[in-house]
Formats: structure tokens, C-alpha cells, sequence
């Protein structure tokens, strides 16, 4: 079983930046629709920001202007930039790659990355 591995969470106090990376061993996210989610305690987990393999982003209301997402193909990389914190933002974030290739879908997931914005 594929799992993602994201790092780059932590504590930060409201109005600071941290950046979140993902990678995944033996995956090549190139070809895979690339993005991040959050869950805060008690709620659903949402869609944060995708990027598609070529390129397109897209981005929740609550984090435009905010949040940039990117990919380095060189790097099998793909970051969450989050700047201008708020407190709202604090939950666990994770990373996902999805794909539809000849009718078979392929989607993963890490085991996420605590986000905490609290003075």
C-alpha cells in the first residue's frame, strides 16, 4: 500500500508561515492530481488546494491569497505554502495523489501533519 508522507507542521504563532512538503517513495507524482486537505477536531475533512499535472490550481475561499500550492517534478515534491496563519487553520493536514489512467483510479493518502496557529 502507496502512503504519502507529508512533514513542515508545527506551532506557529497567528500570522506566521509554515510550508508543507509531501513526498511519496516509489510514486512518480507527475502524472497525478496532487492535493491537500485538512480535518480539524470534530469536522469533515476539506479540500485546502489542488494542482493539477499540468499545472492548474485550485483553492478553497477560506485560504485564497493565503496558501500557495506547488509542485517540483524534479524533487517528486509537492508543497502547501501557508502564510498569514489565523487560528482557523489549525488542524491536521494531509496530502493526496489521485489519478484515472485507462479506467483504473489510484488515490493516496498520508498519515498527515499537525498544523497548530495559537498564541
Amino acid at each position: 500500500q502507496v502512503q504519502l508522507v507529508e512533514s513542515g507542521g508545527g506551532l506557529v504563532q497567528p500570522g506566521g508561515s509554515l510550508r508543507l512538503s509531501c513526498t511519496a517513495p516509489g510514486v512518480i507524482f507527475s502524472s497525478f492530481r496532487m492535493g491537500w486537505y485538512r480535518q480539524a477536531p470534530g469536522k469533515s475533512r476539506d479540500v485546502v488546494a489542488t494542482i493539477t499535472d499540468g499545472g492548474s490550481t485550485n483553492y478553497a475561499d477560506s485560504v485564497k491569497g493565503r496558501f500557495t500550492i506547488s509542485r517540483d517534478s524534479a524533487k517528486n515534491t509537492v508543497y502547501l505554502q501557508m502564510n498569514s496563519l489565523k487560528p482557523e487553520d489549525t488542524a491536521v493536514y494531509y496530502c493526496n495523489a489521485d489519478r484515472l489512467s485507462w479506467g483504473v483510479r489510484n488515490n493516496y493518502w498520508g498519515q498527515g501533519t499537525q498544523v497548530t496557529v495559537s498564541s
